[in-house]
């Protein structure tokens, strides 16, 4: 089973505002660099430039690391609108293959709990659907999404052409070896004190990487200013 969650009088149709699926990059870079927006949203307060826009933070569990190699045992999202959650989804995947006890072990995720999940088919129907119109996230996002585009690929479905944007790329922006050890999930989530512990489950995961987005949103953006600051004050 699919599960939805929808916030209450929100809306997940292909007619909400925000960025379409073929929205450029750069677009999104420049409202990273230009705008501040204060929104109360997911976490805490998301200044910037995400607040105008339909994102949604995704995340998945495989069977292994290579995507002709292994397959989706789970996807889970969040689901940001104008900078306030609006859905999650979740969903257990039944792979064409076993599950490694490895990744039993990491994930918590059986033979038998994927036993009567639905088909990846089914699964990346429904998310796509959750996720239509929306900028995608995801942290080491090329991990995430090439699993998601195999996966489609061997089904017949079609892939959106939908911006990207990772928050392990963003963070190596934005913070340095006096902030963070490393840009692991877990280190930041720990370091933006994310509601929600990274634990190799996807839609854990997903909240706790839609967290390190808000968090480094705000860096961002305090960042910028500190550049305007500094700018007016050599011109004054």
């Amino acid at each position: 089973m699919h599960a939805v969650r929808v916030a209450p009088g929100s809306s997940l149709d292909e007619t909400s505002k925000g960025a379409r699926v073929d929205q450029p990059l750069r677009e999104l870079s420049r409202r990273v660099r230009e705008t501040t927006v204060g929104t109360e949203s997911y976490g805490e307060t998301v200044i910037g430039p995400l607040a105008d826009l339909d994102v949604v933070v995704v995340d998945v569990e495989t069977t292994g690391w290579l995507p002709d190699q292994a397959g989706i045992v789970e996807i889970g999202a969040v689901r940001l609108s104008a900078g306030l959650v609006t859905g999650e989804y979740s969903s257990l995947v039944r792979p064409n293959c076993r599950i490694p006890p490895d990744i039993t072990a990491l994930t918590g995720i059986s033979d038998e709990m994927v036993g009567r999940a639905p088909l990846a088919s089914s699964a990346l129907g429904a998310f796509l659907s959750f996720a239509v119109g929306c900028v995608l996230v995801a942290h080491n996002a090329p991990f995430d999404i090439r699993f998601l585009k195999a996966a489609c690929a061997a089904d017949g479905i079609g892939w959106p052409a939908a911006a990207v944007l990772d928050t392990a790329v963003l963070a190596r922006l934005l913070l340095g070896p006096q902030d963070v050890p490393d840009c692991k999930l877990s280190t930041l989530a720990t370091f933006f004190a994310a509601r929600t512990v990274p634990c190799h489950r996807a839609l854990a995961d997903a909240k706790a990487t839609a967290d390190v987005l808000a968090g480094l949103l705000r860096v961002a953006t305090a960042a910028r200013d500190r550049h305007r600051a500094t700018l007016l004050s050599a011109a004054s």
